[in-house]
């Protein structure tokens, strides 16, 4: 009887260390998770057609992914988990032909420009339009 109580309170342990994922404890801290590069507005406002990749780069920063079979394209991605709230992600994908900047797709417009893609701008893979830069 005894090795029986003490395995029901070992499995009643685990259940409820497992639903403290889920449960908040009053007055427990939980923190900030931000992950990937942040982009500002301001930065995709400085975006200019014709740019070179290390002009992109100095704006926006190093990307967070740099695909190995497609070196035409960077991909900027950002998540934030706060303690308390909803998650936010945020990403954008800036392409190239060869050194100079074409277009871009992502969660944010630039001011003044326009979304009218060709075909061979969009990858097959994304689902959303590639923003064109209108001619100045």
């Amino acid at each position: 009887m005894q090795k029986h109580v003490q395995r029901l309170f070992f499995a009643i342990s685990l259940l409820l260390l497992a639903g403290c994922q889920y449960f908040q404890f009053p007055g427990v801290y939980k923190i900030d998770i931000q992950q990937g590069n942040i982009v500002t507005q301001e930065m995709i406002d400085q975006l200019k057609p014709g740019m070179t990749k290390r002009q992109v780069r100095y704006v926006m920063g190093t990307p967070l992914i740099e695909d190995t079979f497609n070196p035409n394209r960077w991909d900027y991605y950002y998540s934030m988990a706060p303690g308390k709230g909803e998650p936010t992600k945020e990403r954008i994908s800036v392409y190239f032909e060869g050194d100079t900047l074409t277009s871009f797709s992502g969660d944010y417009t630039p001011n003044g420009a326009k979304s009218t893609p060709t075909p061979e701008q969009v990858p097959a893979s994304d689902s959303e339009p590639a923003t064109e830069f209108e001619a100045e």
